[in-house]
């Protein structure tokens, strides 16, 4: 599997990705912590891989660094509950 395996979806996925930015959002306003944060996850996925396909670098770092903050927000989540 390539990288551009997935860019004739890419318009699709950017609206997949405005859904999941919604619903995180709602999470934040509601107070529920993990479901924002695993909203947030794919979004932050999604676009990472459509920074990947137009090479804008700031945009696929900024998401990296969200990514890395959200996987241990959701591992502390787990970790401190248990």
């Amino acid at each position: 599997m390539t990288l551009m395996t997935f860019a004739v979806y890419e318009q699709q996925l950017k609206w997949v990705a405005f859904a999941l930015g919604i619903a995180s959002t709602i999470c934040v306003v509601q107070g529920w912590q993990l479901g924002a944060m695993l909203f947030s996850l794919p979004f932050c996925l999604i676009w990472m891989y459509c920074g990947w396909l137009r090479n804008e670098r700031q945009l696929k770092y900024i998401n990296m660094l969200f990514t890395a903050l959200y996987v241990y927000g959701i591992a502390r989540y787990f970790v401190v509950a248990a």
